[in-house]
């Protein structure tokens, strides 16, 4: 049986909603796009942006529709249907740019190479993963998020073993073709935010949560991350939005499962 999460008394901020807002974060500004979650914590910080600065967002219900309006993750989506989303009409909107997924790495390196499809040799791997999948195509052409529930070494690696996501130093290589659309938005982990907006587009350290150090980002990080002077603290949510994510969009604390308070 799975324990019920302890959920947080008034006032008291936990870490998993600190990466709420830092996930909705990734969606500010992007207006009418499909916003495309993987993971609880990214679909309550979804549902949060559309719920509150960035209302434009498309929302599906996971299946084949555009949705209107916030409900609870782990419910059904409410009745208000805004469009039809069949499967094949994704791609015409991951090939047009009018998407913006946050996907889960299980490797992920300086340049934003993400690998969900194999550990070890890739004709031998130790751990078969996912596979490839969408991640070429939605890499190269719309906007790209990672969130990473357990921030360490052996996902933040120097060298992934299979590029699936493409990142910066891949893209150079191969070309305009790759390069000329690919927008890695930003890395949110358990301990830090991270993005890409260097001159090289290797990975710095945007902002750590509150009660990290960067030190800590750094000791769980396998290789040597850019730092531009004092590294802010990640925001934490306004009294409204901590009232949407308790009352509204998780009330059943389902964020707590997958970042402990």
């Amino acid at each position: 049986m799975t324990a019920t999460p302890t959920l947080p008394t008034t006032g008291e901020v936990t870490r998993a909603e600190i990466c709420v807002v830092a996930c909705a974060d990734a969606w500010r500004g992007d207006g009418e796009l499909f916003a495309s979650p993987m993971g609880t914590i990214p679909t309550i910080g979804a549902r949060l942006a559309r719920a509150t600065f960035e209302p434009e967002l498309l929302l599906s219900d996971g299946e084949s529709l555009f949705v209107d309006g916030t409900w609870a993750v782990g419910t059904p989506a409410p009745a208000a249907v805004e469009g039809w989303i069949p499967y094949r009409a994704v791609f015409d909107l991951v090939w047009a740019g009018r998407r913006h997924v946050m996907m889960g790495p299980s490797q992920i390196d300086r340049y934003g190479n993400a690998n969900i499809s194999a550990i070890g040799d890739f004709f031998k791997p130790t751990r078969q993963l996912l596979g490839v999948r969408g991640a070429p195509g939605n890499t190269v052409n719309h906007p790209t998020s990672y969130w990473v529930p357990r921030h360490l070494p052996r996902t933040f690696v120097p060298a992934v073993d299979v590029v699936s996501g493409v990142g910066y130093d891949s893209a150079r290589i191969s070309g305009s073709a790759a390069a000329r659309f690919l927008d890695l938005r930003r890395v949110v982990t358990n301990l830090a935010v991270l993005d890409f907006a260097t001159a090289d587009h290797s990975m710095r350290l945007a902002s750590v949560h509150p009660g990290v150090s960067v030190d800590e980002v750094r000791d769980n990080t396998g290789f040597e991350l850019v730092v531009d002077g004092a590294v802010p603290p990640t925001r934490t949510p306004t009294d409204e939005e901590l009232r949407l994510i308790r009352e509204v969009i998780d009330p059943k604390g389902l964020r707590l499962k997958e970042i402990p308070a």
